[in-house]
């Protein structure tokens, strides 16, 4: 996944929720110099007792921006959506 192109991304999930898993996936993908690098990272982690939907918010370098439902979404489909944008923007700085 290219996160080159990522300038922030805000998580807000419950961490003891089976729908959390996604969100946690995705900040596992994230390289670990990521926060040096300039990326805004964001995480609110909800009580137990929550009952609200895990979120992920991404914003891209080119203002672009993502709010993606992690309870309807598995982490394969978070990553095809996120590397879609991010091969077009490379497509673009490849041209120019």
């Amino acid at each position: 996944m290219l996160t080159h192109w990522i300038s922030e991304v805000s998580t807000r999930f419950n961490p003891f929720s089976a729908s959390a898993k996604t969100a946690r996936l995705f900040l596992t993908r994230l390289p670990p110099g990521a926060r040096a690098s300039g990326m805004n990272i964001t995480t609110q982690l909800l009580p137990r007792a929550s009952t609200e939907p895990s979120s992920l918010f991404i914003k891209f370098k080119d203002g672009h921006e993502m709010k993606l439902d992690c309870d309807t979404m598995n982490i394969k489909g978070v990553v095809e959506v996120v590397e879609r944008h991010t091969r077009q923007l490379q497509k673009q700085a490849d041209l120019e």
